[in-house]
């Protein structure tokens, strides 16, 4: 992944509490908002197929199962290299094109490693991905072991009974320390909203991750009951904006769980552009955890090419 020349990576700012606890979300106007998004906005012909483009080039590419194996993950490797096929890329009229970055589990990292050779950015989630239970020394020390393997993102899980509780100070200190031990590579805080019972609390998850310097916000570890949702993202976003209208930093989103169809991937680019512009509609500020998305989103593109749809299984799958 390629930043801008100008891109500064996001910095601890300092936890500021009176600001943290002063956070408040109108739900109504939340869930109005949200409802609007596809609802009068839509783009057809070739603005959509743009848009798909830019959608598939924004994925986290992931298989994040019990029964991953090297071969598995190698070809999940190879989609995100060539995620649409050459004829399609033909008719199109474009340069070939990447997904943003594949997304696995630790012991996954070094065979993809092996296909990916650089080109790609590698994610690994850590940090006791999903329940994040384990003891935060275990939890640092998996973070930097995935770094050492080869990760140069990490997709962290946050302890959710620090915002369930409150303790906006623990929640603090433990991103730090996530931060510093991904050196060089990027973190993306999961939040699990779905656990966190309240916009509000989401509000103030984004704020306290983005305070201790993540890179990233994420919604979901796809695991949860709910995961990535439009009210959520809406609030997680502006969140972002008002972030970086405060400290000049730029700190990117990441939707993730059920977004598996081109018309969802569509409502997350439009809520993008329309809450922080056009800047925010890059790989290195916004991604889609997802697998099953690409197939949607190549036989998006091929109806485009030829007015018929194919049917899913000759696409083939991550």
């Amino acid at each position: 992944m390629s930043f801008p020349s100008e891109f500064k990576r996001n910095e601890a700012q300092g936890l500021d509490l009176g600001w943290v606890n002063q956070l408040k979300v109108n739900r109504n106007a939340a869930d109005r908002r949200a409802a609007s998004l596809g609802a009068r906005r839509t783009v057809k012909k070739e603005y959509q197929a743009a848009w798909l483009i830019r959608a598939l080039q924004c994925i986290d590419l992931t298989t994040l199962a019990g029964d991953d194996t090297p071969g598995r993950v190698e070809r999940l490797c190879m989609k995100a290299l060539r995620p649409l096929r050459s004829d399609l890329v033909q008719a199109l009229g474009i340069e070939p094109v990447t997904t943003g970055a594949v997304c696995v589990y630790h012991e996954m990292i070094a065979p993809a490693a092996q296909i990916i050779n650089g080109r790609i950015p590698i994610a690994a989630v850590s940090t006791a991905f999903p329940a994040g239970l384990s003891s935060h020394e275990t939890k640092v020390r998996e973070i930097e072991l995935s770094v050492a393997a080869g990760a140069t993102e990490i997709d962290i899980v946050i302890t959710r009974k620090h915002v369930l509780t409150g303790n906006w100070q623990a929640l603090y200190d433990e991103m730090l320390d996530y931060r510093k031990a991904c050196g060089e590579a990027h973190v993306k805080a999961i939040l699990a909203t779905g656990d966190l019972l309240t916009l509000e609390n989401v509000a103030k998850a984004s704020w306290v991750c983005m305070m201790a310097g993540a890179d990233f916000i994420k919604t979901s570890t796809g695991k949860e009951g709910v995961n990535a949702t439009i009210p959520v993202s809406l609030t997680m976003v502006r969140a972002i904006r008002e972030y970086h209208e405060q400290t000049g930093f730029q700190v990117g989103f990441k939707p993730a769980g059920g977004v598996a169809t081109s018309k969802s991937a569509l409502q997350y680019l439009t809520l993008m552009k329309e809450e922080l512009g056009n800047e925010w509609l890059q790989p290195h500020l916004f991604r889609i955890g997802a697998s099953s998305l690409l197939t949607d989103i190549e036989r998006q593109l091929e109806h485009y090419i030829t007015g018929s749809y194919s049917a899913a299984h000759r696409h083939a799958q991550p």
